[in-house]
């Protein structure tokens, strides 16, 4: 399913969440059952259509580029999703203060947007998730950089480094019971064990 839309993503060199990535998302949101998802970082709405597709949830999703948001927006549409979605084309840390000021609380979310910003997003997703709720946070391997001892390359660094900082947060969280998977570029799942 959604093929067309990978397609579009490959020919257009638009990343996209990983066939055996994707089957873990999926996995959870069933487990999880969540009736309201968030997802940071729509791109073109790939994601988006998979978890609303082995769901019953509401998804809302924050994507910056705006072209990339109209895209994802004709994407829920054409899937007969859209009444499902509150699409926010927004930077994630001002729709995050935003969710957090207006009491909005998620029960799942998949975090896709900026890696170099997992970190300063925590603490806010601690506060707008659910008890027992759950963040999906995809690619916190960096090409395996996160993981490697050899110096890393000056244009990698400061992101690296932030999603470092990001896994030891997770580690170190009263908030959070985590896992980090080796699957593909590193997944890390943590769920909310307290409320705060």
């Amino acid at each position: 399913m959604f093929e067309e839309i990978e397609k579009y993503a490959q020919e257009n060199f638009i990343p996209i969440i990983r066939p055996l990535s994707r089957q873990l998302l999926c996995e959870q949101v069933k487990k999880l059952n969540p009736k309201k998802i968030l997802e940071i970082g729509t791109a073109i709405g790939f994601s988006g259509l998979l978890m609303l597709n082995c769901s019953n949830a509401v998804l809302t999703t924050v994507e910056k580029d705006g072209q990339r948001a109209e895209i994802a927006k004709e994407n829920f549409a054409r899937y007969g999703f859209e009444k499902r979605v509150n699409l926010v084309c927004d930077d994630a840390m001002t729709a995050l203060k935003q969710f957090v000021n207006t009491k909005e609380q998620f029960d799942f979310v998949f975090l896709d947007g900026p890696k170099g910003q997992y970190y300063r997003y925590l603490p806010l997703l601690a506060k707008i998730l659910n008890k027992n709720g759950a963040v999906f946070a995809d690619d916190v391997f960096l090409h395996g950089l996160v993981r490697s001892n050899l110096p890393i390359p000056h244009k990698s660094r400061s992101m690296v480094n932030n999603m470092r900082k990001y896994l030891s947060l997770l580690e170190t969280s009263p908030s959070f019971e985590s896992e980090v998977l080796d699957v593909e570029d590193g997944i890390a799942i943590s769920k909310k064990i307290d409320e705060l």
